[in-house]
């Protein structure tokens, strides 16, 4: 069946119908609702409003516009919603000034006010899709540091950069999604734009990474998980720029500068106390990586974070490690991994 026959079978009460209807916009729709909230929970719950809302006004749609446009105008007006409902997202560095490494790493927040990393598996990237209005590319559109911005818009405002810069949508559709005017997403937009640009870094990762060529970027992520399974602060702290910083959601806690990593490494996460398994994954289109924490007691690697890598040039400008141990099965990786199923960390001095 093509989609006009779905439509056809759907609105006479085919549930079935509609799932494969809109099962190929699905991840893009999700992708679409993780930018709006920064939180792929939050983006799960905004995207089955949406498809139920979708399920019930089927007969509202008229094709005036394609089916796309009137899911992501139903999905954009879900997320709005769940804005009303919750905090902004943010990450450590936007939350207060960078910490004293000799004071510990301190206490998580009790509410959920972080932004989370989500898969590249999940991204649901459309190539070819956007329009020609598109002004970023669609993979640098979930990057850490482009989520985190979004996160400092008016709902509005967010809604209106995405549906525009990254979804290449008309100022005409736009309008017609928010209920307002093509001169008001203009006017809109032209204050998105000053709002992000003043907190994009210079570069984007997907140029950094770009700047590299394949085994630079092997190099890269094998040293470093190299370096953190023998917990060599050392060789993780040369990988580092001289500026770089440190953060841990969700704790508040951050550290700025290869001294102040240096100092943290040691008395904390690379310490001797510790033991670590490190896997390579991918997250918002960024080198990141899978932390198992060895667990004494029960002689297993348990799952511990998710580290996401920011990059300038060959170094690491920013770590993020997100100290979730429930975010690992969202990239594939198992709950533990038994010590004898892995290598031990080489030894470069061998």
């Amino acid at each position: 069946m093509n989609e006009s026959q779905l439509l056809e079978a759907a609105r006479g009460g085919d549930e079935d119908a509609f799932a494969r209807l809109v099962e190929p916009y699905r991840t893009a729709l999700l992708a679409h609702c993780y930018r709006m909230l920064g939180s792929v929970p939050d983006a799960e719950d905004a995207l089955q409003d949406a498809l139920l809302r979708a399920w019930r006004g089927l007969e509202g749609f008229e094709g005036r516009s394609s089916l796309r446009s009137w899911l992501y105008s139903i999905a954009t007006n879900a997320s709005l919603r769940a804005i009303e409902r919750r905090p902004k997202r943010l990450l450590p560095i936007d939350y207060g000034p960078a910490s004293d490494p000799h004071d510990g790493p301190g206490q998580p927040l009790v509410e959920s006010v972080w932004v989370d990393p989500l898969p590249d598996e999940r991204l649901g990237l459309e190539d070819g899709l956007a329009g020609p209005e598109a002004r970023y590319e669609e993979r640098e559109s979930v990057e850490l540091a482009f989520i985190a911005a979004l996160q400092h818009l008016p709902a509005r405002q967010r809604a209106v950069l995405i549906l525009r810069d990254v979804l290449g949508f008309s100022a005409r559709e736009v309008a017609e999604t928010l209920e307002t005017t093509p001169a008001g997403v203009d006017s809109t937009l032209q204050r998105a734009h000053k709002t992000v640009e003043e907190r994009l870094p210079p570069r984007s990762q997907q140029a950094a990474l770009h700047s590299l060529d394949d085994e630079q970027v092997r190099e890269l992520a094998t040293g470093f998980v190299d370096a953190w399974e023998r917990a060599d602060v050392d060789v993780v702290v040369a990988m580092l720029t001289e500026e770089a910083a440190f953060t841990m959601p969700p704790l508040p806690t951050w550290y700025r500068g290869r001294d102040a990593v240096a100092t943290f490494l040691r008395g904390w996460p690379l310490s001797a106390a510790n033991r670590w398994h490190t896997v390579p994954v991918s997250a918002n289109g960024q080198l990141a990586f899978g932390h198992y924490l060895w667990d004494r007691e029960r002689e297993t690697f348990s799952a511990h974070s998710i580290t996401v890598l920011t990059l300038e040039g060959e170094r690491i400008a920013e770590i993020t490690s997100f100290l979730d141990a429930e975010l690992l099965p969202r990239f594939g990786l198992p709950d533990e991994i038994e010590a004898g199923s892995i290598r031990p960390p080489t030894d470069p001095a061998a």
